[in-house]
């Protein structure tokens, strides 16, 4: 096919023979689109050697490589890693304002500094928290990551998700914290968790233990928002509650909209926190940023080198 004069091709493979006929071909302004880098069983290789034949191959194709696949910087994968050693190199334009942004929220960001963090696991989030605590002046926290939270505090979670090995943990990051850490005083609790289901506002610190907590409730909504209100930095990483679930959706909505009314810098993290903001139908253009990585995202708050930033600072 040909779109403004230029061809615009697809290889049947990623670094055959196929393409290397085809980019052999391209006339100035063609593009030549190679087949899914992951059918490559070495494109994730811990080998070094096998990640790097498969860099030799996609090198050759090519004169210099740009980077413009911030959600796998934090991978050391050939299409990512290897091939930049091997070409002259730059980041692209999304890679770029992708590092400016997160550094504003590692360095000097403006304050009142205010981070939400959601999702299922507090293991998963527990390096980031750790990073970003001493940084921020509240830290509110919701999805099922806080029901092990709420056990920390000495309150039963009925059928919630909780880590029970993580409960210590949070009672410490309490006691470090004191207020600057925000927990919901209400949720949506069900039985079970369908698209259908039952639904009953509880107490966060009287969860039924026939129930489930599986939403931020109306309350923690408003307080949130208050807490959100007069902030200029808001980052956001992992929802409220189980939004794929109508049922469930309101909390992560209710503080998806306030994350948008704040009048600063306002970062959604990518992953699912973006994808709530696509499902629910939420204005992207409300927010500063909607990142392109959630896990990479995470990682650069966390202060990790990034392989793929890394290998492009030469």
């Amino acid at each position: 096919m040909r779109s403004l004069g230029a061809e615009v091709a697809l290889a049947s493979d990623v670094a055959g023979e196929d393409a290397r006929v085809r980019a052999a071909r391209l006339a100035d302004g063609d593009v030549l689109l190679l087949e899914n880098v992951r059918f490559e069983a070495a494109e994730t290789s811990k080998d070094d050697a096998e990640r790097g034949e498969l860099a030799d191959r996609l090198a050759a194709l090519a004169d210099v490589f740009v980077d413009d696949a911030f959600g796998a910087v934090h991978r050391k994968h050939a299409s990512v890693y290897d091939v930049a050693q091997r070409l002259p190199h730059v980041a692209g334009w999304l890679v770029a304002r992708e590092v400016e942004v997160l550094t504003r929220l590692t360095t000097d960001p403006d304050r009142p500094y205010a981070v939400v963090l959601g999702g299922s696991k507090v293991s998963d989030k527990l390096a980031v928290i750790e990073a970003l605590l001493p940084k921020v002046d509240r830290l509110l926290v919701g999805g099922g990551m806080c029901f092990t939270f709420l056990r920390a505090q000495g309150h039963e979670v009925g059928g919630s998700l909780l880590e029970a090995d993580q409960v210590d943990t949070c009672r410490r990051l309490l006691a470090d914290a004191g207020d600057r850490i925000v927990l919901p005083v209400d949720v949506i609790c069900a039985a079970d968790l369908t698209d259908d289901a039952q639904t009953t506002v509880t107490d966060a610190a009287a969860i039924p233990a026939d129930l489930k907590g599986l939403d931020v409730g109306p309350r923690t909504v408003e307080a949130f928002a208050g807490e959100l209100a007069n902030a200029r930095t808001v980052f956001w990483n992992g929802p409220m509650g189980v939004f794929e679930l109508a049922p469930f959706r309101a909390g992560t909505r209710g503080v998806a909209e306030a994350v948008g009314r704040v009048d600063g810098l306002s970062v959604v993290g990518g992953g699912d926190s973006a994808a709530a903001v696509r499902l629910l139908g939420l204005d992207e253009s409300a927010y500063g940023h909607v990142s392109t990585g959630g896990g990479a995202s995470l990682e650069f708050l966390e202060g990790r080198e990034l392989p793929g930033l890394a290998v492009l600072a030469d």
